[in-house]
């Protein structure tokens, strides 16, 4: 029996832990040959051992900065030559700065757009002539509710710019990539307990409770549930969807 990415080149940005650790594994249980990148070569090189241990096929570079012209275009190229092409491209990594709009920095907002929404498009714009030479594929986008509503908890003014950036851009893409046989579509996750929110998540004067109860399943997600979503929108499952944006928030985006 084949799996559902049997012989697939998968490139996945941030494999070193989280939602991007759990889609490569995912991705190489279903038969994908992964290639992964991430900032932390300690947590990369984990993240290998654990898909190679279950019998998968990966390989990841590290450390790479996907916030640069030049480290996008490497590490896919690199990546390309490793799998031989590229069939499915997750844009899963990011790195966040936080801040209310009269305390963060022009730093702080400019580093959070440009390793949230730059390395999206920089790494989809060096993938696009690997996919367009496949005849197609797929590109799934990690956006977040964030990109359309604002938080309660926390101020996300800069993370919530660049998702809505992101998801626009999703759209777009859409649009351009269609022709070439290239399907766009993201997941948008709510609260995710990750190596970096597990420790708010678990602090009990913080406000995980206060995140519960908006949830109308009452539990946030884990990195594996967007990473199943991924999967559907990376597979020939989802091979008539396109410039979709998949809530993956146990149905936060229902109640508003």
């Amino acid at each position: 029996m084949t799996g559902r990415l049997d012989g697939l080149a998968v490139l996945v940005t941030g494999t070193g832990g989280g939602i991007g650790r759990a889609t490569a594994v995912v991705c190489a249980r279903e038969g994908a040959h992964v290639v992964g990148c991430d900032l932390n070569e300690a947590a990369s090189a984990e993240t290998v051992d654990l898909v190679r241990a279950a019998g998968g096929r990966m390989d990841a570079m590290a450390p790479v900065d996907l916030s640069t012209v030049e480290g996008a275009r490497s590490w896919v190229d690199e990546a390309a030559a490793v799998a031989g092409g590229v069939d499915v491209l997750v844009n899963n990594a990011s790195a966040i700065r936080f801040g209310t709009i009269d305390e963060l920095s022009w730093e702080d907002w400019s580093f959070t757009i440009r390793h949230e929404l730059d390395i999206v498009f920089l790494v989809t714009r060096a993938a696009w002539p690997h996919l367009r030479a496949r005849g197609g594929g797929s590109i799934v986008n990690v956006g977040s509710i964030s990109g359309s509503r604002g938080a309660f908890f926390m101020p996300q003014n800069a993370h919530g710019a660049a998702k809505g950036g992101v998801l626009a851009l999703t759209a777009q893409l859409c649009v351009e990539g269609g022709p070439h046989g290239i399907r766009v579509n993201a997941v948008s996750p709510a609260m995710t307990e990750t190596p970096h929110t597990s420790p708010m998540l678990r602090d009990p004067d913080g406000p995980a409770a206060a995140i519960r109860e908006r949830i109308p399943l009452r539990r946030w997600g884990q990195p594996e549930d967007v990473a199943h979503a991924i999967l559907f929108l990376a597979s020939d499952e989802a091979r008539h969807i396109s410039g979709a944006n998949l809530p993956v928030d146990g149905g936060t985006a229902a109640v508003g």
